[in-house]
């Protein structure tokens, strides 16, 4: 039966479970709170002793700058050689093809021609033939045997393949020695001869060294365009300065 006892008894025993859960969840809380303030003081002073728990000393230097070397980026081919860009992709001019010597080898460009016909580009588009390489432009009619990679004069050159250097010469135009003529032999095609014109050859340079695409320094970008007018001047600044490169059997090395 119920009686006012036990009904008394009941508030008492709600009474006595309200409190100890507010005691629990009070104390859950202090714990938290402790975690807390711990995590905030290590974050603030760290374990040395210095702002943000940096250690000092020469390891907490930032490492020096790297080198910007050409993004591995294939301008042209002929047949299983690939030509890649001698030039950082962000100083590079403009990219123009052009008619040259009988004895070179036809070039065939990666990527889409910026001055093509509007015919000719609503057929590619129609075929599904466009490419996605680097735009170039063509500088004259003819075969395309001469690839110009535009620069500002001064501005590093590297390897288009991966070969060795078999020739360096002097480069003179109307009697002034203005760069140099460097010959690579390509790894994957020795039977053909790659020519790199326009270019300051660097003092470590020497016949016989190995290099590698992208990544071997043949030297800077001459001042070509102070001597002799550049066909690239109509699409890129710097008068239309530039790395001319060539492919050529290597029955036709000149030894120097």
């Amino acid at each position: 039966m119920d009686t006012a006892r036990a009904r008394h008894a009941a508030r008492l025993r709600a009474r006595r479970r309200r409190a100890q859960a507010r005691a629990r969840w009070l104390a859950l809380g202090l714990v938290t709170g402790l975690g807390a303030i711990s995590v905030l003081l290590l974050s603030a002073f760290g374990t040395g002793g210095g702002g943000g728990g940096t250690p000092s000393g020469p390891s907490s230097l930032p490492p020096p700058a790297a080198t910007v070397l050409p993004e591995p980026v294939v301008l042209a081919t002929v047949g299983n050689l690939r030509v890649q860009s001698p030039v950082a992709h962000g100083e590079t001019t403009a990219i123009g093809f052009h008619g040259s010597e009988p004895d070179a080898y036809v070039l065939h460009p990666a990527g889409p021609q910026a001055n093509e016909g509007l015919l000719a580009r609503l057929w590619h588009r129609i075929t599904g033939s466009s490419r996605s390489g680097p735009a170039w432009y063509q500088l004259e009619g003819g075969p395309l045997r001469t690839l110009d990679v535009g620069a500002v004069a001064g501005t590093d050159v590297y390897s288009p393949v991966d070969g060795t250097v078999v020739a360096i010469r002097d480069q003179v135009v109307s009697g002034r020695v203005v760069g140099a003529e460097i010959e690579l032999r390509p790894q994957t095609a020795p039977s053909l001869v790659v020519t790199v014109r326009n270019v300051r050859p660097d003092r470590a340079l020497s016949v016989g060294a190995n290099v590698a695409a992208g990544s071997s320094k043949l030297g800077t970008v001459a001042d070509i365009a102070a001597v002799e007018r550049q066909a690239l001047a109509r699409f890129a600044s710097d008068r239309g300065n530039n790395v001319s490169i060539q492919v050529y059997p290597s029955a036709n090395l000149r030894v120097p």
